[in-house]
């Protein structure tokens, strides 16, 4: 068997300075986009079409070549320099880009949805130096703060807690502070200016997977970005197995919200010691996910969602103290958990729709949430549709014989070639397993080398031994009476070997076909 060898030409590595942080992007994304994906603030208005000039980005390493929109908006000394606009830049070679510093604080940001997004976070810190309570000025440090904050145009709330610091914090800071205010609730007074400290948690709450990002609210840049295995994932694959754990066992319920509660801590525990943010200066998180990761997350019983008419307790949106649900951030700090549109379509769609804003416009456009619930959502301005479809954790690697969630190690790009196999892996560390980009590309692969057929079913080393090298075909073996190709072996992971099974094949089919039927059912809705 020929040692597996470095996928060539299927995704590119790109190096971003001076953050230094690195990402692998198919060939051909623009630069704008590839650092959209890392969250590396890019300064635009144009939404990367190239018209305003602004997302200007140095050539360190690679070579681009230079486009009419940069003779239009650089000089010939810049771009003998190597600076490009990023939006037209593609990605072809390994490349290291220099980022320069937004020169001010951003009132737009870009994401690589290619809309352009107001930054208007609900945590505002503002900056105070009051006077001093006087004689002749006897007002409360309540009214005091809340009348320097409506001088501001802001309007202000505070709970006993936060009025509990007040006298200590103000009289200790000589009335120079800043009040951190999130929507119009009062949740900290913290001594001097500390208004360039303002961050927040973005969850992708998942059945099998949670994600976490740790943005900066005053420029809307992604300091450290996190995921783990949802801990309750030991009590079922899917939603359905969740609720009928909540509905067998009397504490079961309760356990699931503690192992909810614990992911999200875990993450951001991680999040606040890569970026060096404190935790008690991340004031609120949102978070998406499916109804019945909600209910469980707030420990309300779920039981309803999985019996006709699946009504469920709750689909509006909330907002929760810290404290009270035991998030490790500010304490006083708030939890926004977006609204459902329906029982198995859930605030992670809803969160989705607002990025893409697929129901604005008169463009006919599909949205899909591909995890262990899929959810679809296809529309336009005038309608919008949205269904669930049961996917399983197959594209999240779980149920997959070698399957892994994407991180160090996981095989995410699989090239076969004539003799060869060629594995990318995540930070190109040795082969440990598969996630689900790598499972889309090798199921690829070995269709289009004639190893597996149109129906999924993999070819025996027998059946194609004439018709393929003997490399590929040794790799072709049989694992406990079922058949699998070898990815890497023993030798090149220095573990087990990385195989891939036809019982893998039938995961990933049943993924893609329940995904496949719920888009032809909103076609059909719509009409096209």
């Amino acid at each position: 068997m020929e040692p597996t060898v470095a996928a060539k030409a299927e995704k590119v590595k790109v190096t971003f300075l001076p953050r230094e942080s690195t990402t692998r992007v198919p060939a051909g994304t623009t630069l704008f986009h590839a650092a959209a994906w890392t969250g590396q603030p890019i300064e635009s208005t144009c939404g990367g079409r190239g018209t305003c000039g602004k997302c200007r980005v140095q050539i360190v390493e690679g070579a681009v070549p230079v486009t009419p929109a940069d003779l239009q908006h650089l000089g010939q000394e810049d771009i003998d320099c190597g600076w490009r606009l990023s939006c037209q830049a593609e990605v072809r070679f390994e490349m290291v880009v220099q980022v320069p510093r937004l020169l001010t604080t951003p009132k737009t940001a870009m994401f690589g949805v290619g809309r352009q997004v107001l930054l208007d976070p609900n945590v505002h810190k503002v900056h105070l130096r009051l006077a001093e309570p006087t004689l002749h000025d006897q007002r409360s440090d309540y009214q005091r703060i809340k009348d320097a904050l409506r001088e501001e145009g802001f309007a202000m709330t505070a709970s006993l807690p936060v009025l509990r610091t007040l006298p200590k914090t103000l009289r200790e800071a000589e009335f120079d502070v800043t009040v951190v205010l999130c929507g119009d609730s009062l949740i900290a007074v913290e001594a001097s200016d500390t208004t360039n400290e303002c961050y927040g948690v973005a969850f992708d709450v998942g059945t099998t997977t949670l994600v976490g990002t740790l943005m900066d609210l005053n420029n809307g840049e992604a300091r450290a970005v996190g995921s783990t295995l949802n801990a309750q994932a030991i009590h079922g694959g899917d939603v359905l197995s969740r609720i009928s754990y909540t509905m067998g066992k009397k504490e079961g319920l309760e356990e699931l919200q503690h192992l909810a509660i614990f992911t999200l801590n875990g993450i951001i525990e991680r999040l606040v010691g890569e970026s060096g943010v404190p935790a008690s200066k991340v004031y609120e998180i949102t978070v998406a996910g499916n109804l019945t990761m909600m209910h469980l997350l707030l420990e309300i019983d779920p039981e309803p969602i999985s019996v006709t008419p699946f009504a469920s307790t709750i689909t509006h949106g909330l907002e929760i103290r810290a404290r009270d649900l035991g998030v490790a951030i500010h304490p006083e700090g708030r939890v926004y958990l977006f609204p459902a549109i329906g029982a198995y379509v859930g605030g992670d769609i809803v969160a989705g729709l607002l990025a893409t804003a697929v129901p604005r416009g008169n463009r006919l456009r599909l949205f899909v949430d591909v995890g262990t619930n899929g959810e679809i959502a296809l529309g336009h301005e005038q309608r919008t549709v949205a269904t669930a479809a049961p996917a399983g954790p197959a594209f999240e690697g779980a149920e997959i014989s070698c399957g892994m969630r994407a991180t160090t190690g996981a095989i995410e790009g699989v090239q076969i070639t004539h003799d060869a196999v060629g594995l990318q892996t995540i930070d190109d560390a040795p082969p440990v397993g598969l996630c689900g980009s790598g499972l889309v590309d090798v199921v690829a692969q070995l269709y289009q080398r004639g190893l597996m057929d149109a129906t999924g079913r993999m070819r025996s080393a027998e059946e194609i031994a004439h018709a393929v090298p003997a490399s590929l075909a040794a790799r072709l073996i049989s694992v406990d009476g079922v058949r699998a190709f070898v990815l890497a072996t023993a030798q090149e992971t220095g573990g087990r070997p990385v195989v891939f099974t036809q019982k893998d094949v039938r995961q990933l089919q049943f993924a893609k076909g329940s995904i496949a039927s719920g888009i032809k059912v909103l076609m059909k809705v719509m009409g096209v």
